[in-house]
């Protein structure tokens, strides 16, 4: 008796399928470890947040670095996801050639109600393994910021950060790897009158 296997995809073979249309307009999926996975709807408040630290992260760092907001970065093991905001370093092309990679990140974030869950259990592992270092999602439920940092391996071969730190929305938290800026979470966050999360 054979067991079926999903079909894994490489990055080559994603791009193929993308440019050959098969993908429609309203598709929102991204490549995992060669296999499809379909991303969460946003909620309000999701898109909310997303609008509010797209703002607030563009007036503090400027040119600095680039911002890129549901676009592709490319990690190793056949992945290609589609976090909700990246820091990427300012390259002359601006990614024309190919989406950003590991050496290129700065921080990656992701904004979670619905796909807390997924955030945490396959996005976190999956960012540690590639050498992440620093790694935040915004927490819409428990309305926290989660901070991982120090990706590393354990024993039994799993992946994850040695270092998480919470903030709360009425504080304040340093964007890595830029030591003179700081993030205020209070613009940041939605106000709590803002339902549908």
């Amino acid at each position: 008796m054979s067991i079926a296997t999903a079909k894994r995809f490489t990055i080559a073979e994603y791009h193929r399928l993308t440019e050959l249309g098969f993908f429609g307009e309203d598709d929102r999926v991204e490549l995992i470890k060669g296999e499809l996975v379909n991303m969460a709807a946003k909620g309000t408040a999701h898109s909310v947040c997303e609008t509010r630290l797209e703002r607030e992260l563009f007036k503090l760092l400027g040119e600095r670095a680039t911002l890129r907001g549901q676009q592709p970065i490319i990690l190793p093991d056949e992945s290609e996801p589609e976090p909700d905001r990246a820091i990427v370093q300012n390259r002359p092309d601006d990614y024309l050639s190919s989406h950003p990679t590991t050496a290129d990140i700065l921080l990656l974030i992701e904004i979670a109600d619905s796909s807390l869950s997924y955030d945490k259990q396959v996005k976190l592992p999956l960012y540690a393994e590639a050498g992440i270092s620093d790694y935040w999602i915004f927490n819409l439920l428990e309305t926290c910021l989660e901070c991982y940092s120090d990706p590393y391996q354990n024993s039994q071969g799993k992946f994850g950060y040695r270092v998480k730190r919470i903030f709360l929305s009425n504080e304040t938290v340093a964007i890595p790897n830029f030591g003179d800026l700081s993030l205020d979470l209070s613009k940041v966050f939605p106000p709590s009158s803002i339902g549908d999360k």
